[in-house]
């Protein structure tokens, strides 16, 4: 499955926001340095979807606030 997210790095709280079906928002804690807050991405759309962190792969958007993931 492929969802569109937009991240919020360095935000007060980590949570995740479904605006649709295939739309969400993401905020994290960490800040979008050395992959830090992507890896934080990672590991909260795991915690939602109730997978591993190794099955969400981000697609595109390494250095963008939208990001395509892939969540297997």
């Amino acid at each position: 499955m492929k969802i569109s997210v937009k991240a919020k790095p360095s935000s007060r709280e980590e949570k995740v926001e479904k605006i649709d079906e295939l739309n969400y928002v993401v905020s994290v804690k960490e800040p979008p340095i050395k992959g830090k807050a992507n890896e934080a991405i990672r590991n909260a759309l795991a915690v939602y979807f109730k997978t591993g962190s190794a099955s969400v792969k981000i697609i595109s958007g390494h250095t963008s606030r939208n990001k395509i993931i892939e969540i297997n």
